[in-house]
């Protein structure tokens, strides 16, 4: 946009990754920054009470910078990381500022119990699944961090070792291919590829390695070429199958720890086991399956196929507790009144957005609860995400 060059003081991390400062009385954005730095910088977009920019030069580094050990991190280059420049234990501090932020300016919250962001046991090497785009060139790649273009992937420093591994081995012919997603469960040897086509129609295909192969239809729906059409985790004492397609969290050691959060704020060990009922209310048709499966020690569980939207208005109380983890886009309006309506003593909300976080905690506190406390925790090191545990009870 603009070449003329201006030094900004950084002075704090905004959602979304970006470090901001002031110029000209105007809030700039300026991502692979940090709080506390001074650059030098350029205007990259204007907007009328807010603009970005980008590093031209660091004046001034932080002591929390570090070199990013991967040479596809940076501007314009692949978005799947946006903070290898930064040190993990600051890495830390920045999501828990940012979630209070998120609470105190979008949820209206005045001082929000916000603890200290729980750390990933690995900060490297931690993906168990990752997608990625066929360039036209017939390249593996992740879209740049403008989504303009895909960057062909040589190395990634933050996908598990074991899929590494088969990324590296996996010898393809890309005709016809849009995506493939390489998943591993919990054993290294427990991998699949999971292909996406441009007419549905499998593609040939020979492994010479230990890995499953499916085909994921336009309508995700899963087909099983080679090997195993699930993979497995194992989270505590229960093995969870998980079909290609399905959803599981991708730093399986952090999916323990949110587990763990939601049943110490349910005062319970897992939920089905001690729980009189349990309602489990879910859209995919494979993932139903896969609970039917990994649920079928377990007698007082109720599984309903269906959006949340349409099964909450058929539910009846009284409900002691719930448990909410929706898509990044939060809980909508039909849910919140529903679990308004409901008035659960207890309702535990697993978020991967503080923002909607925030917005949603404020609705449901002018419902009748009381927001208690946010634990963050670290499920995407080297990148913005954080997920959180919220705590809210019914006044």
């Amino acid at each position: 946009m603009s070449d003329d060059l201006f030094e900004l003081e950084l002075t704090a991390m905004a959602h979304g990754g970006a470090a901001l400062g002031r110029h000209e009385r105007r809030v700039v954005f300026v991502p692979y920054t940090l709080p506390g730095e001074r650059i030098q910088a350029r205007l990259t977009e204007e907007r009328k009470s807010f603009a970005r920019g980008e590093v031209v030069e660091i004046l001034s580094p932080s002591p929390h910078r570090v070199e990013p050990p991967c040479p596809h991190f940076g501007p314009g280059r692949c978005g799947g990381c946006h903070w290898q420049h930064i040190d993990y234990e600051a890495q830390l501090e920045f999501k828990q500022t940012v979630v209070r932020d998120q609470l105190q300016r979008i949820g209206k919250f005045d001082s929000p119990q916000v603890r200290p962001t729980l750390p990933s046991p690995s900060p490297w090497g931690y993906r168990a699944y990752m997608t990625f785009t066929v360039d036209e060139a017939g390249r593996l790649g992740l879209w740049s961090d403008d989504n303009a273009r895909i960057v062909p992937i040589e190395e990634c420093h933050i996908l598990d070792p074991a899929l590494l591994d088969a990324f590296q081995q996996l010898d393809l012919d890309p005709e016809g291919i849009e995506r493939v997603r390489f998943q591993v469960g919990s054993q290294p040897d427990d991998r699949m590829v999971i292909l996406s086509t441009t007419d549905d129609l499998a593609p040939e295909i020979e492994v010479d390695f230990p890995v499953s192969v499916n085909l994921l239809l336009s309508d995700n729906e899963p087909v099983n070429l080679i090997g195993s059409p699930q993979v497995s985790y194992q989270v505590f004492d229960r093995a969870f199958q998980v079909t290609a397609g399905g959803f599981f969290q991708s730093n399986p050691p952090v999916a323990e720890m949110l587990v763990e959060q939601v049943l110490t704020r349910l005062d319970l060990a897992f939920i089905a086991p001690r729980a009189g009922l349990v309602v489990s209310v879910e859209s995919y048709p494979p993932a139903v399956t896969d609970a039917d499966a990994n649920l079928a020690d377990l007698d007082n569980v109720d599984l309903v196929e269906g959006s949340v939207e349409a099964v909450l208005d058929d539910l009846a109380g009284p409900i002691d507790a719930a448990v909410v983890d929706p898509p990044r886009t939060g809980l909508s309006r039909a849910v919140i009144e529903g679990l308004i309506r409901l008035a659960p003593a207890t309702l535990v909300y697993v978020s991967c957005d503080p923002a909607t976080l925030a917005r949603d905690a404020r609705q449901l506190a002018e419902g009748g609860f009381e927001l208690l406390d946010v634990q963050p925790v670290d499920m995407f090191p080297q990148t913005y995400h954080v997920e959180c545990v919220a705590s809210l009870r019914h006044r």
